[in-house]
């Protein structure tokens, strides 16, 4: 039997893929939820993830994987418009008219940036297309050198630099031009007449998870069961120790979809990655704030994005409510914002967005609901890719023990619902072929 430690969706997937092969699995999770960041809140119609979420045409496996599961029919594909708010404005940013009008960057920087984000490499002649393809190039280079050096001071100060600093805050200045290449590389198709072609399910993400759910049985998956000690021979895993009772449950194979924490805290392998922390608020409103789905907020200001999903998604979905999201990453536990109370939060946040909207009555908001997590994302600094940890831990001296978690390759450059559900085929993949 292989134990899976962890029942978000890298925990699931892994599951799901060993059951395939013809592996017995059992999940322990040790809180009461599952799905991990997938988490959700009931609404008046579909409930909605608490943390926010999309699908890019790019992410071909958890595609692929809704359509193994009876439920590829219910992803809607539609336009997710973006725009950049800055002195005041929303400013569109989705055709090229909206593009072209966009004041804060000449005509020929928006040239080398579209260009950019192409592949072209404009310093070569001719101009090379697919030059940016080998990462780990520039892995030890920063996101403000390569912009700067590929197009030009103003794209980084204008356009650049603020998304930076909403994802990353002080931390910015480290980040890697590799995870920029990478994250400009996820994103999928485009028309070019409205913008972004993004997906999401009829019945929110939680349909997907409870598809997944049901295929891997919830009879195998065990909520509150810390798993505290996994004991090991020189062959592999033979046991894990999970609570309540310390109960001792053989295995002869062991998945670790968690943080990279519980993976030292239960083999003694370490990691040097960073993470930050996430504060995410839900608004249920009245009223429209934009037109838009995606408004990146380039102003001083505690969240980074409003992240409209009901202009994204259908409000009837959801008995008519309209829902938004406000972002924020932290870099450190001690930071003010991560330190406040929800109440404190809430506020101090329908504030800045009254700033930023007077024409918004603050009536209209009629709930916020405030998730957080310490570590929701990676620090994609200089280096980063140096330190992702491999899926057969056999290579660090535990044979038998699959690593899925958030710090796995398949989770670079950007972790997703997507790149867990790969981490975890390739975690599976790697047990069934040791046992081969």
């Amino acid at each position: 039997m292989i134990g899976i430690v962890g029942a978000g969706y890298a925990g699931l997937a892994a599951a799901y893929r060993l059951q395939q092969a013809g592996e017995a699995v059992r999940i322990f999770e040790a809180t009461d939820a599952i799905g991990g960041l997938a988490a959700t809140y009931p609404t008046r119609g579909d409930p909605i993830e608490q943390f926010y979420h999309h699908l890019s045409r790019s992410e071909e496996t958890i595609v692929a994987l809704a359509e193994a599961l009876g439920v590829g029919g219910a992803i809607d594909w539609r336009v997710g418009t973006t725009a950049h708010y800055i002195d005041g404005t929303v400013h569109p940013l989705n055709t090229p008219l909206q593009i072209l009008a966009y004041p804060h960057m000449t005509i020929g920087d928006k040239l080398k940036l579209g260009l950019l984000t192409m592949g072209v490499d404009i310093h070569r002649f001719p101009p090379q297309r697919g030059a940016f393809e080998e990462l780990s190039a520039y892995e030890s280079e920063s996101v403000e050198t390569f912009v700067t050096r590929h197009t030009s001071r103003r794209v980084y100060t204008g356009f650049v630099e603020p998304l930076l600093a909403s994802k990353f805050g002080e931390r910015r200045e480290e980040i890697s031009a590799a995870w920029f290449l990478g994250r400009i590389r996820f994103r999928g198709e485009r028309s070019i007449r409205r913008g972004e072609i993004l997906g999401y399910p009829d019945g929110g993400v939680a349909r997907l998870t409870s598809a997944l759910i049901e295929a891997v049985g919830r009879e195998t998956i065990a909520c509150e069961r810390p798993v505290r000690a996994v004991e090991m021979d020189t062959d592999g895993p033979v046991a894990l120790r999970v609570d309540p009772g310390d109960e001792r449950v053989p295995v002869d194979g062991v998945v670790l979809a968690t943080m990279p924490s519980v993976l030292e805290a239960l083999t003694g392998i370490d990691s040097a990655i960073e993470f930050q922390a996430a504060v995410c608020a839900l608004l249920v409103h009245e009223e429209p704030i934009t037109d838009q789905y995606w408004v990146n907020i380039a102003e001083r200001c505690s969240f980074g994005a409003l992240i409209e999903h009901t202009n994204f998604v259908d409000p009837a979905r959801y008995g008519g409510q309209h829902l938004s999201y406000l972002a924020a990453y932290v870099q450190r536990l001690d930071d003010p914002l991560w330190q406040a109370d929800d109440a404190a939060i809430a506020e101090r946040w329908l504030d800045e967005l009254q700033g930023l909207f007077p024409a918004l009555d603050p009536e209209t908001i009629t709930a916020v609901e405030i998730a957080r997590n310490p570590q929701a994302a990676p620090l994609y600094v200089r280096g980063y890719a140096a330190e992702l940890i491999p899926t057969d831990l056999a290579t660090r001296g535990a044979p038998g023990v699959a690593y899925a978690g958030m710090g796995a390759a398949a989770q670079y450059p950007e972790r997703s619902l997507n790149g867990a559900i790969e981490a975890g085929f390739e975690a599976a993949d790697a047990l069934v072929a040791r046992h081969r």
